[in-house]
């Protein structure tokens, strides 16, 4: 995670954040920021950029077990014979595809 914050170090900072948090958050952000000998700005912008990583990763990857893992490529090598919905719905798609609709 620490390559992407030394990456947007380099990068022109253009835009402005601001947030409004307690005195209690604050102090604990400095804290925090302290210990890990950062300036505030530093580790409240590092943390924000971890948070968001990890947030959107988890909603773009999808994570399988091991049991899961198999499970899906043996269907994928051997499915299942396609239901009668699903034959009439691959048929309602090719007629309209057959008259340009």
């Amino acid at each position: 995670m620490q390559t992407n914050s030394s990456n947007s170090n380099s990068k022109t900072r253009d835009s402005r954040l601001e947030a409004r948090i307690s005195n209690e958050q604050k102090a604990l952000f400095q804290q925090a920021a302290m210990l890990s000998a950062r300036t505030l700005s530093e580790f409240v912008v590092s943390s924000a950029q971890e948070a968001a990583t990890r947030i959107i990763d988890a909603h773009e990857n999808i994570r399988l077990s091991r049991e899961e893992q198999m499970q899906f490529v043996s269907t994928l090598l051997n499915p299942p014979e396609p239901s009668e919905r699903l034959r009439q719905a691959d048929a309602q798609y090719r007629a309209k595809r057959m008259t340009g609709i």
